[in-house]
């Protein structure tokens, strides 16, 4: 991955006023992935979205890192079958269309 595909966890913590310890927790649950280049920790820019997700979870409602990753696989799961409802409906709707 090249190096301007990741963000700098000091600059994220200085935009988003968060330890660094936030993010190494985040890391621990599996929830992002910190990569580590030359002693410096940079996190993927296309899982920013995400983050600041789970920032605004853990800063606005008080949600522990147990209760993110609780709240982020949910979210998946919902996703997962909002995808599959809307594919059950292209195929019922293509069977209605055919009567």
């Amino acid at each position: 991955m090249a190096t301007q595909e990741l963000i700098l966890i000091d600059t994220l913590c200085t935009h988003y006023q968060v330890e660094v310890s936030f993010f190494d927790a985040l890391d621990t649950m599996g929830l992002i992935e910190i990569q580590v280049i030359e002693q410096t920790k940079y996190i993927p820019q296309d899982i920013i979205s995400d983050l600041e997700r789970m920032i605004r979870i853990h800063n606005e409602l008080n949600v522990n890192i147990e209760g993110i990753d609780v709240v982020f696989n949910l979210l998946k799961k919902m996703e997962t079958m909002q995808k599959e409802l809307n594919t059950i409906k292209n195929r019922l709707n293509l069977y209605e269309s055919d009567l």
